[in-house]
């Protein structure tokens, strides 16, 4: 061995002679505090990592930027297995129309939005009734003549509203009156189309004017007819019934007997049929006779404008 080895042993001896061995619990303490700084250490990496994640985040989505909107409510989302999806609620259904609107006469006019029907121009013969087989007398005439009997020189009611009129005679007899006998009464049957909505105001009018007249004489006629309304029933949409009566002429019936005479006109729609009995030789009318011919006259007039 040469001497400069030697002599660097010998310096090393002498160095270490110099210092205290630690002693070994001290080392484990230093061991230990260097394992806590080291899971210090990773747990501060951890919290970094987690920090940087969340520094990411708000920067991708800003704080002062609103949410992502929710879907909307009525969206059904996923349903879970097995369950029954609920039925969509249907439409709320339209309210129902209104009923028709019922005339005085017990009749159905039609609603708002239906289609009425068209008003006639023109009166065929088939607008006419047919007497019953058992008063029938074969004698009719269609000559000219007035729809209702002069009420105290009043204006034929609704005249300015008549599209068209049309009119006949026909004398009848009653089904106990032996073949072969005279009549026993006559009618003057009348059929007018007023303008659309003017019907009404003829019956009106007409009622007023019996009223206003409760007696008069007639041209060649000496003596006092007296007027009045009576209870007419239900015939078409309305009807007027009223009386006219006077004594009779002296020689010609019994002493102290009158000789009466009823008019009846009904409305249909637009239709006003009018049936005037006016006896046969100062005869007086018979209200069952004319109540049932009456609705023979309806019933055509309603045939007639249904078809």
């Amino acid at each position: 061995m040469s001497g400069e080895l030697s002599q660097l042993y010998r310096s090393l001896g002498e160095a270490a002679d110099g210092h205290e061995l630690t002693h070994p619990e001290a080392l484990r303490r230093f061991a230990d505090r260097r394992a806590r700084l080291r899971a210090t250490g990773s747990a501060l990496a951890v919290l970094l990592l987690v920090g940087g994640v969340a520094v990411g985040g708000r920067l991708a989505y800003p704080t002062d930027d609103p949410a992502p909107p929710p879907p909307p409510a009525d969206l059904p989302g996923p349903l879970p297995t097995g369950a029954t999806p609920r039925p969509t609620p249907s439409p709320a259904s339209p309210p129902p129309a209104p009923p028709p609107r019922t005339t005085p006469g017990g009749t159905s006019s039609p609603t708002a939005g239906s289609t009425a029907p068209r008003p006639p121009t023109s009166i065929p013969d088939r607008a006419f009734f047919a007497l019953a087989s058992a008063n029938r007398t074969g004698m009719e005439s269609t000559a000219d003549g007035p729809a209702l009997p002069t009420l105290c020189a009043a204006r034929p009611p609704g005249d300015a509203a008549v599209v068209q009129r049309r009119g006949r005679y026909l004398a009848y007899k009653l089904a106990r009156t032996p073949v072969g006998n005279v009549p026993d009464g006559s009618y003057r049957h009348t059929i007018t189309i007023y303008r659309p909505g003017r019907a009404d105001d003829a019956l009106r009018e007409l009622r007023q004017a019996v009223r206003d007249c409760p007696d008069q004489k007639l041209p060649d006629d000496s003596r006092t007819w007296r007027q009045r309304l009576l209870t007419s029933g239900a015939y078409g949409d309305e009807s007027v019934l009223f009386e006219m009566r006077a004594p009779i002429p002296q020689g010609l019936g019994e002493p102290g007997g009158e000789e009466v005479r009823l008019i009846r006109a009904v409305r249909v729609r637009d239709v006003v049929t009018v049936l005037w009995e006016q006896g046969w030789e100062h005869t007086s009318a018979e209200r069952a006779q004319v109540d049932a011919d009456s609705r023979r006259a309806v019933a055509a007039i309603e045939s007639w404008l249904d078809r």
